[in-house]
């Protein structure tokens, strides 16, 4: 293959087919080509044409997307152009979720009847409740907000209604008010207490506190650097581009299902281990190392393959994760309010050794945002099962905001990826009272 401009000025990609000597003249646009523009290259007209084979795609782009931008190599994360850094900073989480789902910071009114409608759909229908109440004691509280997410979509059967932009608005209002209820309550049924309802006196994050560690006081007011800290890292979740859980919203909204269904797909790919539980897996790497006199004896062991290095590399950013930075810091914030962790001198000294090493250097091995994050949810006293339910919740706009763009973009269709079949065929059938004579 040769990349050559052609004469008309436009970037192209030469082909040549050296099954056929054929060469094909396939156009470039932002830096990508058209799968379907290999399907014009074939053997003969009776052949399948040219498809790519991309497990996980790894070099293969789904979507045009405005939501969020990364530089893996130059360890960027923006939001609709905005850099992270100033957002975690400067902003807050709900003003964050305004601008992924419509694009632009709000004005002060549109903030404001923004945080209104949304603290004012935070009560769920007491079915749900019911609903929640009935999973076994020992259920574990993202299969809970899973089916939870999911159910709300027989409470809301307009969401089905996709072409009505007032519609998708209040479907989407409602599942980011909604699902610090739910994760809440998932939380409090795993310790056998009584649900607290939401407290519509109180921000977003502060009310989410309020309904998991209430007891008996009249009103739980939480520690301002603690709901700091968490609105923090609900920012840093808020999305991450086409990750696995993004890509199931979209493949599954892409059949025109209703967004709480679409979300619940979302939230069941997050459960899973290679997607949300690596700070969890971060926790058990420091508990198993033990102290800071072991350290050594471990990094030996990753780098003759017997230990895994757990909370460092990402598949995207191949410089510092900018997340990992920020939450850092919000950890020490948490840490002056909570005390310090002791797992968390094991885990700067395991930072400090991998950002000089050259074994880890070479091989961009970075602290990514697993790294801090799992430490900070065990210093607000969550089990290790809650840590997908708090990702989930940041990820909530994230995840409606893919949505939204995909339900408009007229580009999209329902996804259905091709196959490269390795099976048998053109077997006879034998009956089985011969087959088993």
């Amino acid at each position: 293959m040769s990349n050559e401009a052609s004469t008309s000025g436009k970037e192209t990609l030469t082909v040549r087919d050296n099954r056929t000597g054929q060469d094909y003249e396939i156009p470039i646009t932002d830096g990508t080509i058209a799968a379907k523009d290999l399907g014009q290259i074939k053997i003969g007209d009776d052949q399948p044409g040219l498809a790519t084979y991309d497990p996980g795609f790894v070099n293969t782009a789904s979507c045009r997307s405005a939501v969020t931008y990364i530089d893996g190599d130059k360890g960027v994360l923006e939001y609709r152009g905005y850099p992270i850094e100033q957002l975690a900073e400067k902003s807050s989480f709900l003003e964050v979720a305004y601008l992924l789902i419509h694009g632009s910071l709000p004005t002060k009114d549109e903030m404001d009847a923004w945080v209104h409608e949304i603290t004012y759909h935070t009560f769920v229908h007491e079915n749900v409740k019911s609903f929640m109440e009935g999973f076994r004691y020992d259920a574990h509280p993202m299969g809970m907000l899973m089916a939870s997410v999911g159910a709300l979509s027989t409470f809301y059967p307009d969401a089905r209604n996709i072409t009505d932009a007032d519609n998708r608005h209040m479907q989407i209002v409602r599942m980011i008010a909604k699902m610090p209820t739910l994760g809440a309550w998932s939380f409090r049924h795993a310790q056998g207490k009584p649900f607290v309802y939401p407290d519509n006196d109180l921000g977003y994050t502060a009310n989410f506190l309020s309904m998991l560690f209430k007891m008996s006081e009249k009103k739980f007011e939480a520690d301002e650097r603690l709901v700091k800290a968490l609105d923090t890292l609900f920012i840093l979740h808020a999305d991450h581009e086409q990750n696995c859980s993004t890509n199931a919203v979209r493949s599954v909204g892409s059949s025109e299902v209703d967004p709480y269904s679409a979300v619940a797909a979302g939230v069941a790919a997050l459960y899973g281990p290679l997607h949300g539980g690596a700070n969890e897996a971060v926790l058990r790497m420091l508990r198993r190392i033990g102290s800071k006199s072991e350290i050594p004896a471990f990094m030996e062991g990753v780098k003759n393959g017997n230990e895994r290095l757990m909370g460092f590399g990402h598949r995207v950013y191949k410089n510092y994760d900018p997340r990992a930075k920020i939450i850092k810091k919000s950890a020490e914030d948490v840490f002056e309010v909570t005390g310090t962790n002791p797992l968390l001198d094991i885990a700067l000294e395991l930072e400090k050794i991998a950002l000089e090493d050259e074994y880890f250097v070479k091989r961009k091995l970075y602290p990514n945002v697993d790294f801090y994050s799992g430490l900070i949810y065990e210093a607000f006293q969550f089990p290790p099962e809650m840590f997908t339910v708090l990702f989930a919740i940041g990820r909530t706009p994230g995840w409606l905001a893919q949505w939204l763009e995909l339900v408009q973009d007229k580009d999209q269709k329902i996804a259905r990826p091709k196959q490269i079949y390795t099976g048998d065929r053109q077997l006879t059938f034998t009956p089985a009272s011969e087959r088993w004579a």
